[in-house]
């Protein structure tokens, strides 16, 4: 455990810098939307598209990961919004609710941190899971929230289809890991002016990434306690315990079937739904008419105490 402990506290350092550099003003909160965006853009699909074309093309397209991520995904989906009904709350609020119990920081936190624990073999598995939360499991909970967009209730089927295809095909993380898998498939190379570019680029992407993300959680604004039905803490819970715990389950299920899995794609998987709520949670919260408040606090809660529980399950599979 210290040895986790002791690899994964720069992450969370850099993480701890960008939010006291944005709540001392040191940096200014407007300039957290660039850098966000010179990750979303440019460094993070740079990252992606280098690692997918260096990386076999079944360790990311593999369907028995991909069984096991997804079934796990949908059950947590359905019993967090369960747990969000009987809380009270509205369907906007339940959908974000279980998208954030769900959605893992894995592509500013998730992936130079399992790299730097397990080694370059694991990025084929996040990449997977970072597919099919971006696409899959954000395009199910948007169409849970009840076709709300900017607050405002879509009137129509094909309305709400058109806005969730717009969500999938305007972000730039699928494609780039779509693009890396057929280069790596193909055998695809670049010149070399252009593969320099691109690898100063994705070089670029980790530490801005994880400061950048320490500035969105400074942006949270705490006013008064969450009601306790509003189970903020209870999903931040969910996020660091049952969601990998649930994945582990599933991949046993699996395992018992005669379906082989190897020791590392397991323990990747796990270690992915381990990680703390995906901060972009918070803007679809916002273009979903939903509580952005509540999320935020769920993202900051499960960051915050991400950075011992994550060692702690890490440490449990080295057993």
């Amino acid at each position: 455990m210290l040895q986790t402990l002791d690899l994964s506290a720069p992450f969370f350092a850099l993480v701890l810098l960008g939010f006291v550099a944005v709540r001392q003003k040191l940096l200014p909160e407007t300039a957290v939307t660039g850098l966000n965006a010179y990750v979303l853009y440019f460094a993070l699909p740079c990252m992606l598209w280098r690692l997918g074309s260096n990386t076999p093309i079944h360790t990311i397209v593999d369907p028995v990961l991909l069984i096991v991520y997804v079934s796990s995904a949908l059950i947590l989906i359905a019993l967090t919004w369960g747990l969000s009904r009987r809380w009270g709350l509205a369907s906007g609020d339940c959908a974000m609710g279980a998208l954030v119990a769900v959605f893992p920081n894995s592509g500013f936190l998730g992936l130079p941190l399992l790299i730097s624990l397990l080694g370059s073999a694991a990025s084929g598995p996040v990449m997977l899971t970072l597919w099919v939360d971006m696409v899959l499991t954000s395009s199910l909970c948007i169409a849970l929230s009840g076709g709300m967009v900017g607050s405002v209730r879509t009137p129509s089927l094909l309305q709400q289809s058109v806005a969730l295809a717009k969500n999938v095909f305007t972000n730039p993380l699928p494609w780039a890991i779509i693009v890396g898998a057929a280069a790596s498939a193909q055998g695809w190379s670049l010149p070399q002016p252009i593969d320099s570019t691109l690898e100063m680029l994705a070089r670029s992407a980790s530490p801005t990434a994880l400061f950048a993300l320490g500035g969105v959680l400074a942006q949270v604004k705490v006013t008064q306690p969450a009601p306790q039905s509003d189970g903020v803490a209870g999903i931040a819970l969910i996020k660091l315990l049952l969601h990998p715990l649930l994945v582990w389950a599933t991949a046993q299920v699996v395992l018992q079937s005669g379906v082989p899995i190897s020791p590392l794609s397991l323990e990747t998987l796990v270690l992915v739904a381990a990680l703390p709520s995906a901060s972009n949670v918070v803007l679809l919260a916002f273009r979903q008419g939903a509580r952005q408040e509540r999320i935020a606090k769920i993202v900051m809660i499960s960051t915050a105490w991400s950075f011992l529980s994550f060692s702690l399950i890490k440490a449990a599979l080295d057993r």
